[in-house]
């Protein structure tokens, strides 16, 4: 959604981050992105390698938001689930944007290297997990991802599932081995860093007070000085605020909060062995251990923003009710960032009028797909690569202002209400079938124990009396 903590913690961003530059004067370049979160830092990132002249204007710090407290996980896909997605798209185009996706890890596996990004501290795997048995469509996806989408996958059958993660609450498992974790943070400073070094200027403290997108230059205002670009690439989330306000409103903010727990020591071993990220099928949890005895898990959200504090006895509860053998678990920390959730449950990656790009709704997409769509910006504007046309599909849609957030909560609170429900019922029905086969042995071994005892010996039959003779006039007829 990291390493070590991904946490909002001002010593860290004072260890990391070099001192902020605000824009105090009058700047023309090629390109302007708004907004220094990972889809925005990857966009300048890859310009300024080819050569275009960037500036970055970020209204608080970079990574402030979502992008500065995520989970390091990059795998392939999107929020779609990749049914929906050949449904909406057709198999063929649903291929080439299952492609980009896988592209724009490599992209992010590329850019982590130890010498660009020391301390990355990469750990490979992922791992989504069923809260119910789900046999026949595992198959089948496995099939349709190796197949299909040439992606390496592997089928976990539920007891090697549960000798990974000793919990009844998980069946089945889709194992992603390419698939890896990273810190998070680190990555998203080493972003800024490679940037820097690359030519791109990022200005923080430097909120966007209006844009003019007509004309071949396109102008920018903030409050201390005015920038001029041919082009400007829109990478802010829900907060991009008035001047963007009706971008912003096609976005459905939510809260996601996240916690890292206090070391567990040897007792984590007898809960989880599996080093790469977990994920269940519903997306109700993310987890994964850090720092060697340490669980960084996310869990509740929420459609407003609350203190993450708050969440750290529910995120405790939910450990517990997976992991009981755990025992308590104290919390060090809770954060949360707001992601941008589209309507469509795909990202908005595009040109929406001559000069004027946007990257953004990343909402449940991955890092993957914040890498793939800077990637792709920066290569349509200076390379005249199209294949950001694939996303055209998915439109910016409205998301329903405040009653949107309403009933977005209300769908959330429903689908979590409904995983729960189906879950239980799947392992009562387990352990229903576990009990009818403990009573079959049972009868089957007292058959057994039957049959070594021999049949039980004939009871006595009784000697009939003889037949008493017939009297005179019985019997046959006669004269």
């Amino acid at each position: 959604m990291n390493e070590t903590f991904t946490s909002a913690t001002s010593a860290v961003d004072a260890a990391e981050a070099p001192a902020r530059s605000r824009l105090s004067f009058d700047l023309d370049v090629d390109i302007c992105v708004v907004g220094a979160g990972l889809a925005g830092l990857t966009a300048a990132l890859e310009a300024a390698r080819l050569g275009a002249s960037v500036a970055v204007l970020e209204g608080r710090h970079v990574g402030w938001n979502a992008s500065g407290h995520q989970l390091g996980t990059v795998m392939p896909g999107y929020g779609l689930p990749i049914g929906e997605l050949i449904a909406r798209v057709g198999l063929d185009d649903a291929r080439e944007l299952w492609s980009l996706s896988k592209l724009g890890g490599e992209l992010v596996r590329a850019n982590t290297t130890e010498a660009q990004i020391p301390g990355i501290a990469l750990s490979e795997g992922a791992l989504e997990v069923s809260n119910v048995e789900a046999g026949d469509a595992l198959i089948s996806r496995l099939q349709m991802l190796a197949e299909d989408f040439d992606t390496e996958v592997e089928g976990w059958q539920v007891e090697r599932v549960r000798a990974e993660l000793k919990t009844s609450r998980y069946f089945h498992g889709v194992h992603y081995p390419k698939a890896f974790q990273l810190d998070g943070r680190k990555y998203l400073h080493g972003l800024a860093a490679l940037a820097r070094r690359a030519g791109a200027r990022i200005f923080e403290d430097t909120p966007v007070v209006s844009i003019d997108p007509s004309g071949i230059r396109k102008r920018i205002v903030t409050p201390s000085a005015r920038l001029r670009a041919s082009h400007i690439v829109l990478a802010g989330n829900v907060h991009l605020g008035a001047p963007l306000r009706r971008l912003s409103e096609t976005l459905l903010p939510v809260w996601r909060y996240a916690a890292v727990t206090e070391p567990l020591g040897e007792r984590l071993a007898d809960a989880l062995t599996f080093r790469g990220s977990v994920t269940d099928s519903d997306g109700i949890d993310h987890f994964r251990i850090v720092e060697g005895d340490r669980l960084m898990w996310a869990s509740p959200e929420t459609t407003w923003a609350a203190r993450p504090e708050r969440f750290a006895p529910a995120i405790a509860r939910r450990i517990d009710s997976i992991f009981p053998q755990l025992g308590k678990v104290a919390i060090a920390e809770v954060w949360s960032g707001a992601v941008g959730q589209t309507v469509h449950g795909m990202p908005q990656i595009g040109q929406l009028r001559k000069g004027l790009w946007v990257a953004s709704g990343f909402g449940r997409q991955g890092l993957n797909t914040t890498a793939m769509a800077g990637q792709l910006i920066a290569r349509g504007i200076l390379l005249g690569d199209e294949r950001w046309r694939l996303f055209s599909p998915f439109e910016l849609v409205w998301a329903g202002g405040t009653t949107g957030r309403v009933a977005g909560h209300l769908i959330g609170m429903w689908g979590r209400g409904s995983s729960a429900a189906a879950g239980a019922l799947a392992r009562y029905r387990e352990k229903a079938r576990a009990e009818e086969r403990i009573r079959e042995g049972r009868l089957a071994e007292a058959n057994r124990q039957a049959g070594t005892r021999g049949p039980p010996p004939a009871r006595p039959r009784r000697a009939r009396p003889p037949q008493a003779a017939a009297s005179p006039g019985e019997g046959g007829g006669g004269s």
